[in-house]
């Protein structure tokens, strides 16, 4: 699979998304006040990284809905989605519960930005996360990355081309 950058989306951010084929650096992130996850706990799964400026503003919100409601077709893959950005564990669970998603938001808060930027989806100039995509194989490796700019919702098209393409697991069914 290749990885994919929008032709907008360098002009001003010198990240360098990992690209696939590389194994997706493990991490443990709050998930909750006093709860954390661990990539490596969802190995054998596929694993949808959303990583994304900020919770609370337009096109994050946009971006994170449509994936709410796409749960149901990420689940078809057997696919655990993780939002991922440099809020607080705090902000991210105010902003899940009104939002109502289904899916963990992770605090890359401290310190801050280290799990985007080991993913290159870091913004220096504005110390937020990128607006970044990777679908991660039940091996723990990156088979697809995009890179958007910053105020453009990227859809779900990407992701789930990536989905499905990975090999169905032996026995199962789509």
């Amino acid at each position: 699979m290749m990885a994919r950058t929008s032709p907008d989306a360098t002009a001003d951010s010198p990240s360098a998304l990992l690209q696939p084929g590389t194994p997706a650096p493990d991490f443990s992130l709050e998930s909750a006040p006093g709860a954390t996850m661990e990539l490596s706990s969802l190995r054998g799964r596929p694993v949808i990284l959303v990583f994304y400026p900020n919770d609370w503003s337009p096109v994050c919100g946009d971006e994170l809905a449509l994936y709410n409601e796409l749960m149901d077709e990420f689940r078809r893959h057997d696919a655990e989605l993780l939002g991922i950005s440099v809020d607080s564990v705090w902000c991210h669970t105010a902003f899940r519960d009104a939002r109502h998603f289904a899916f963990p938001l992770l605090a890359d808060f401290e310190p801050k930005g280290r799990v985007s930027r080991m993913y290159g989806a870091y913004r220096e100039r504005d110390g937020t996360s990128e607006r970044a995509l990777f679908v991660i194989d039940r091996d723990g490796v990156i088979q697809w990355s995009y890179l958007s700019p910053v105020g453009v919702n990227p859809g779900a098209d990407g992701i789930l081309t990536a989905l499905e393409a990975l090999p169905t697991p032996t026995g199962a069914s789509r």
